[in-house]
Parts: C-alpha cells; sequence; structure tokens
C-alpha cells in the first residue's frame, strides 16, 4: 500500500471535499484516503454500521465475478470506475488463474488514477485512462483500450459499484449499451449495484450522506439492475444480494443475504 505521505496528490484536487473513490478505499481499510474522506466514512458508519461488510461483500464479489471470467476463457478485462487499486484487484485476481490476462482501469478521479499509475508501474498488460465512463466514446477510443484490448475477442466489462453514481438523467442503461454494442458475443457484463431493496431506511440515509460529494448516489431495485442486461444473458443465479452470486460456501451467505443491500448479476452477451 501506498501511505498518504509517499503519493503526491495531483495538483487540482479538492482535498476539501470526499471522494466516494478514497472513501471506498477507507471501508476497505486501505491508505489511499485522505482525512476528509475518513470523516465522511465514519459519518456514514454511524448512520449504517454495515457499510464496511457491504464494501467487503463487493470486492468479494468482484474477485469471484473475475474467477468465472477467466474459467469461461476471457483474457480482457475493462474495469470501469476502478476506484483505487486494494489487495485483490481485477489483474491480480485474474492473473492468478490466467497469466496472460489483460487489465484497463478506468476512473475519473485524479488521486484513484495517480494511485493505480503508481501500483502499476510499467506493467504491460495493464493500463490506466483517467476519463468518465459515461463517456463510452472517450473511454474506448483510447489510446490505452486500443492498444491492449482486441475487441474482436471477448472482453468482461467491469461495472462494479459505480453505476450507481450514474444519474436517471445520465441514461445508466444506455451507457451500458453503448459497451455492450462493440464487444463481442461471449463477453460478460459484471454488475453490483447499490439497492434500497433489503435495507431501504438506511439505503435512503446513506443517498443523502452522499449529495454532499462530487459523487451522488442513485439506489436501484432489482428490476431496474436488470433492465441494464438488455441484450445478454443473465447468468445464474440471477441477479441476487451480493453475497448470494455463486457464494464459495453457504456460510458466505449467512441468514439475511438482504442485509448487505447490493445487488449483483452477470450477463454474457447473446
Amino acid at each position: 500500500m501506498v501511505s498518504d505521505e509517499v503519493a503526491a496528490v495531483p495538483e487540482g484536487i479538492d482535498l476539501e471535499r470526499p471522494s466516494a473513490a478514497r472513501v471506498y478505499d477507507y471501508y476497505l481499510g486501505g491508505a489511499h484516503n485522505f482525512a476528509v474522506d475518513r470523516a465522511m466514512g465514519e459519518r456514514a458508519i454511524g448512520l449504517w454500521p454495515d457499510l464496511p461488510l457491504i464494501m467487503q461483500a463487493n470486492r468479494a464479489f468482484l474477485r469471484r465475478a473475475v474467477r468465472y471470467c477467466v474459467a469461461a476463457g476471457i483474457r480482457q478485462f475493462l474495469d470501469l470506475g476502478s476506484g483505487i487499486p486494494t489487495v485483490g484487484n481485477v489483474h491480480e485476481v485474474a492473473r492468478s488463474g490466467a497469466p496472460d490476462a489483460r487489465v484497463v482501469y478506468v476512473d475519473n478521479d485524479p488521486v484513484a488514477v495517480s494511485h493505480s499509475r503508481f501500483i502499476l508501474g510499467d506493467d504491460p498488460r495493464c493500463a490506466v485512462v483517467q476519463a468518465d465512463m459515461r463517456r463510452p466514446d472517450v473511454v474506448l477510443n483510447s489510446p490505452e483500450v486500443g492498444s491492449l484490448l482486441d475487441l474482436s475477442q471477448p472482453v468482461a466489462v467491469m461495472m462494479v459499484a459505480v453505476l450507481h453514481f450514474v444519474s436517471d438523467a445520465d441514461d445508466p442503461a444506455g451507457i451500458v449499451a453503448a459497451y455492450g454494442d462493440v464487444v463481442t458475443p461471449g463477453s460478460a457484463l459484471v454488475v453490483s449495484h447499490a439497492t434500497t431493496d433489503g435495507q431501504p431506511r438506511e439505503a435512503d440515509e446513506h443517498s443523502q450522506l452522499y449529495r454532499s460529494t462530487a459523487t451522488p448516489m442513485s439506489m436501484r431495485s432489482r428490476a431496474q439492475v436488470e433492465g441494464l442486461f438488455e441484450g445478454f444473458d443473465i447468468v445464474e443465479p440471477g441477479v441476487v444480494f451480493l453475497p448470494q452470486w455463486r457464494p464459495e460456501s453457504a456460510h458466505d451467505v449467512g441468514e439475511n443475504p438482504e442485509r448487505l443491500s447490493g445487488l449483483a448479476a452477470v450477463g454474457r452477451k447473446r
């Protein structure tokens, strides 16, 4: 991990306003966050003590989904809204089963991008793009995507814990479709999404808190998340709560999976 002292803060970063990527890193126990992010994280945990567990469940889903994609023969990953790399990120998990896996990370947070580039160094099979995933044209036409990913071969498009930061006005389904349109059949769409299903009061309070950040949240229902998979066949077990997606053991699911108010699903392009 890179400490705050080691990692330079890119010019123009507003350290008076919390960043969703850095707050997420704080929930996961990472070191790439600042006092303003930790303060917001503690406020959120005060409202919803399960938040660190939810974020850890989300990261565990990411790992299981990447392993699923590798087992399905996918060797390319486009991780949109990738945030700040922590232990168990996409390239680490993918390469445990496929050493030749290639990953392009995309985030619009300059701090997240700076840390990503520092950690990845000169890795020839990884690249980082600073761009807004709501601009598929910019992302897909970037030199990094063009040089590292072969879109004539299957790609896993990762949208893990990012679409709830896309407002209805920005048309999340249209954004997903724009990426889905350019990948070949057999590609995967990996989605996790915050929801009010299961814990409506806590989810609403959490959503209100995020309105103070540059990335307010839009919680969505199971039906709305299912609607994002147009053109993709959702694999078993469908759109479920985070720990219910292909758990490694029944113990990992627990008695109340709805307590972890995030939905998860993987689809394969027809």
